[in-house]
């Protein structure tokens, strides 16, 4: 699958016309030299992909941290994380090479995105790829909850036969509660409706409902009338800890809160008092508030899961969106963004970033991309800079809190004199020039 403009090829050259500290020293070189640093197994289809376009490409089983991460990416153009590698703003600061993250999964919160967005760093992740996994997970829970599966199971592994019909239903006619209704709880909800069950949802903003399914206008009436309450809200201020004891004693008696969004969002110390005191009847948890940083005893890496011992009480190891489908489509499309940037300067679905998809470089075209100080008068430098330049191809700029991004394609002839005094301009972070 390509990612660059028909015409291109591997040994395409980009001028990267910034030096280890962020600005100047213009260095022009073959994307062969462009570095990429994949952690925690990223799918080899990514790596394939990205070899094939000419990249450099270093792949890691596991995570780092610290002074070996720093280390491992001090000549790095981009890194690729998953969910255990954390690229905090001490890590940025000593990585002033890295031109774009990919994060290899949904979430991006181990990723600082405003420390990135500072020093110019798009964050790329993969928002969709993982969904079917994620909710085909949370029905076949519902399905094990309902019928206690793995603690009949774990009493026939321990010699004990209990054929019983107590505690166990059909989840047909049930009520699913879906918090959460992106791409996850929409699929979630068709899979649901075609097993029978009725769906309700609540989101912060109004949604059309796939099937029969009916938005709840607050949490509190999904809370009392579902029977099964699933999470699939992201990490913000708003959804942290938004499940604690005094939602939970809000649902139904003998019901059931699954968790398969993020770690902070239910309050474990709060679900186990519910589950020991028998006012849910099942659980299941596939994210928590602090996870190990790799395979292997949990306790021992620090970690502290309230909830182990307790009786139909599903625990999984942050698996939900872990299957091959998954993450090999997560590959694919956060290797495409990467490479897309790098090649052509596309920012479409970077996360902390002005996103912008310019048009295909024409022949005997230059592309300038700069990454500027959102301040006033910078716009009006750059005009200044492009109106001595002559026919100007394409030019767009887009701005975020910290930053603006500008694009411009300009005649070869001029590219030089365009890219070196806009990367002069004071307010200038990054330019880099593509051909």
């Amino acid at each position: 699958m390509p990612f660059t403009d028909p015409g291109n090829n591997s040994s395409k050259v980009l001028d990267l016309s910034f030096d280890e500290g962020g600005r100047n020293s213009p260095v022009s070189f073959p994307k062969s030299k462009i570095k990429f640093v994949l952690f925690e197994g990223v799918h080899q289809k990514a790596v394939d992909m990205l070899q094939a376009e000419g990249f450099t490409v270093e792949l890691l089983a596991g995570a780092l941290a610290g002074d070996e991460l720093v280390e491992k990416l001090k000549d790095a153009r981009v890194v690729g994380v998953r969910s255990k590698t954390k690229l905090t703003a001490e890590v940025l600061k000593k990585c002033p090479k890295l031109m774009a993250v990919g994060c290899f999964c949904i979430g991006t919160d181990q990723t600082d995105l405003v420390q990135a967005e500072k020093q110019g760093i798009p964050v790329f992740n993969s928002p969709f790829s993982n969904s079917r996994s994620v909710a085909e997970l949370i029905i076949g829970t519902v399905v094990s909850l309902s019928r206690r599966l793995t603690e009949q199971s774990h009493n026939m592994h321990n010699n004990s036969w209990q054929k019983t019909a107590a505690g166990c239903f059909e989840v047909r006619g049930k009520v699913l509660g879906i918090v959460g209704y992106g791409h996850i709880g929409s699929q979630l909800s068709v899979l649901a409706e075609a097993m029978g069950m009725r769906v309700i949802y609540k989101d912060r903003k109004k949604v059309l409902p796939l099937g029969n399914a009916v938005q709840k206008d607050t949490l509190d009436e999904l809370l009392e009338q579902a029977d099964y309450v699933t999470m699939h809200v992201p990490d913000t201020e708003e959804t942290r800890y938004m499940i604690k004891a005094e939602q939970i004693k809000k649902m139904k008696k003998g019901s059931y809160l699954l968790n398969a969004s993020r770690g902070k969002v239910v309050d474990l110390d709060a679900l186990r008092d519910a589950m020991v005191s028998k006012h849910l009847a099942g659980c299941m948890v596939d994210v928590y508030p602090k996870e190990p940083a790799k395979n292997g005893l949990i306790k021992e890496q620090g970690v502290e899961i309230p909830l182990t011992g307790l009786s139909n009480c599903i625990l999984t190891p942050h698996i939900g969106g872990s299957t091959k489908e998954a993450q090999e489509a997560i590959g694919v499309e956060v290797a495409i963004k990467m490479a897309n940037f790098i090649n052509k300067g596309d920012t479409d679905g970077a996360v902390n970033f002005p996103n912008i998809t310019p048009p295909a470089l024409k022949s005997g075209r230059h592309r300038i991309a700069n990454v500027h100080k959102n301040v006033p008068g910078v716009l009006r430098q750059i005009n200044n800079v492009l109106g001595d330049a002559g026919n100007v191809a394409f030019q767009t700029v887009q701005t975020e809190e910290h930053i603006g991004y500008l694009i411009v394609d300009v005649d070869s002839a001029v590219s030089d004199t365009v890219l070196n005094s806009i990367r002069d301009l004071t307010e200038s972070e990054r330019t880099r020039r593509i051909f």
